[in-house]
């Protein structure tokens, strides 16, 4: 059972070392940058952007559209009366009627101007009398198939079409949409490079208050060291009666007051590093460890001369004048649908059932069709004129709104810049005070051990001392966050 111990060793060693996360403030820029829901958001956005921009496109390229329907009527569509209808259905009654007493009136009048004898005349009229019958049921039949023939049957509609319409010239209001398209895909990206600029902003700021509270934390431990080796030394004077009882208590008191502030800078670090995981997409209990922690800050440049275009790389900057573009393409729509002629070119194939193409057929049957649509406004009770006002009333904001942004960010980047030349020369100044705590603090200590100072110089010294510590890391993050936020003023994160 000798080998258990070493194999639980081997198995536990490396989960050890993989608890213990060592972050750089680039992999916390990556980390966020990739969970951050808002830049997901921003980042669908661009992509809705773009398949406007492909959706915009089409409106050049002609269009295809089918229709099919049907229709159900309480009555049908007559062509003829209701007079003509019972015309027709008697047709041949009426015709042999009419006939057969004109072709009376013919024999009586043969008769009597001797041209045919009495008995000849009744022959024909027998003969007539006959053949009659036969006559009006032709008749009859003859009408009632011409009167089918004028019926429309068209209670029960079916219909469809194919149509195709290509735009020949719609006053310039298809490049305009084209257009408006691409500069919401533009402002989509200088959206997406704004929050960018935002999130990398709040993950730079938070991962250097982690990296002055760890060294703040430092800082506690080694007060706190000193604090307990002067209580040390003071209990050991108080036992060979150089020191009194009193001098004991107020070390104790400072003794206290360490650990207090220490448990202090332990539990902000402890948030700190949560928010920090919060940021990054990591669970807010995991244990991490900057790459920054134990290195010495010095102070920073600025990045950029004083005569440079900072302000040109501004996401707002851009959206605003993308703003502007998109007002004044707006009046190029306004002025194609309401000032200018519209030329479509129209096409397709349509067909019904019943059909009048070949009578009143009840089969399906259609026609194609080519044609040309001009359409040109000509009165609208200003309503044209109203929206391009408008549409120019809105440019004219936007470009104030551009102006007043840009004079703002003006100052904005200059009061960056005197914050940054104030933090370098606090870091100087706090430097050079830590080595004259530092120096202060040896000789109080000394001269304590020799009994020439008093144990109120050494508290003195080492809360001087402290005081200068507190200042030089508080003015070298000072220094990296006024960076920070020259470089987010100017666009350049």
């Amino acid at each position: 059972m000798k080998w258990v111990l070493p194999l639980w060793l081997l198995v536990l060693l490396p989960m050890t070392a993989g608890a213990q996360h060592v972050l750089s403030l680039d992999s916390c820029r990556r980390l966020a940058l990739d969970n951050n829901k808002q830049l997901s958001v921003a980042r669908t956005s661009k992509e809705m952007a773009s398949y406007d921009v492909k959706a915009a496109r089409t409106k050049y390229l002609p269009r295809v559209d089918a229709m099919a329907g049907y229709e159900l009527m309480s009555k049908e569509v007559s062509i003829l009366n209701n007079s003509q209808k019972n015309a027709l259905n008697n047709l041949g009654t009426n015709a042999v009627t009419g006939m057969g007493n004109t072709v009376s009136d013919i024999i009586m009048g043969m008769v009597q101007d001797g041209s045919i004898t009495p008995q000849m005349a009744q022959q024909l009229g027998q003969q007539m009398g006959a053949l009659s019958p036969a006559l009006a049921a032709m008749g009859d039949e003859l009408g009632s198939t011409i009167r089918k023939a004028f019926r429309t049957n068209n209670r029960n509609m079916f219909a469809g079409s194919v149509m195709l319409s290509q735009p020949l010239y719609m006053g310039g209001g298809i490049k305009a949409l084209n257009r408006v398209a691409e500069l919401k895909e533009t402002m989509a990206d200088d959206n997406y490079d704004m929050l960018l600029q935002k999130v990398l902003y709040e993950i730079d700021a938070t991962y250097w208050l982690v990296v002055s509270l760890r060294q703040k934390q430092k800082l506690a431990e080694s007060f706190l060291g000193l604090v307990k080796q002067l209580d040390e030394d003071v209990e050991k004077m108080i036992r060979e009666g150089v020191a009194i009882r009193a001098d004991g208590l107020n070390v104790s008191v400072r003794v206290n007051e360490a650990e207090m502030t220490k448990l202090r800078v332990d539990d902000n670090l402890a948030l700190a590093k949560m928010l920090l995981c919060q940021l990054c997409g990591l669970p807010i209990e995991t244990n991490i460890t900057l790459a920054d922690e134990g290195r010495e800050l010095s102070s920073a440049d600025e990045p950029l001369p004083a005569d440079a275009a900072w302000s040109v790389s501004r996401p707002e900057l851009r959206m605003l004048q993308t703003a502007i573009g998109i007002t004044e393409q707006a009046q190029r729509i306004v002025t194609a649908a309401h000032f200018r002629p519209q030329v479509l070119l129209t096409g397709g194939y349509l067909l019904s059932n019943p059909n009048v193409y070949n009578g009143f057929e009840q089969k399906f049957a259609g026609v194609w069709n080519v044609g040309v649509l001009v359409r040109m406004p000509l009165w609208d009770w200003h309503d044209g004129r109203y929206k391009l006002a408008a549409s120019r009333a809105a440019t004219t904001i936007a470009k104030l709104e551009r102006s007043d942004l840009e004079e703002k960010i003006n100052l904005q980047v200059a009061q960056e810049r005197f914050k940054l030349r104030e933090a370098n020369h606090r870091l100087e100044l706090s430097s050079k005070h830590v080595a004259s705590a530092e120096e202060n603090l040896r000789c109080a200590s000394l001269g304590f051990r020799e009994g020439v100072m008093s144990l109120s110089d050494v508290m003195a010294a080492q809360t001087a001392w402290e005081a200068a510590h507190t200042q030089k890391i508080d003015a070298e993050i000072e220094v990296q966050l006024s960076l920070l936020g020259l470089r987010k003023a100017m666009g350049q994160l």
